[in-house]
């Protein structure tokens, strides 16, 4: 199953799966996953993901975490 790793403003996310059955995780800095507390739609191609993620936490940005990162 295909995952990708998001630096979402200093948070670290991993999104697996693929479209119609993603599942989204919190990587914490002793790299243990939890299951995060959002949900990615379903009709989201891996493209959207990043744009999705800039969406759902804009309000998170400051100075220093300026944008969501792709880092696979």
């Amino acid at each position: 199953m295909p995952q990708y790793r998001f630096n979402v403003f200093g948070r670290l996310v991993v999104i697996k799966g693929a479209p119609g059955n993603w599942s989204a995780f919190l990587l914490g800095m002793d790299g243990k996953r939890r299951e995060a507390d959002f949900v990615v739609p379903a009709s989201l191609g891996e493209s959207e993901l990043c744009q999705y993620l800039s969406d759902l936490f804009h309000e998170s940005a400051s100075s220093t975490q300026p944008a969501v990162t792709r880092l696979d």
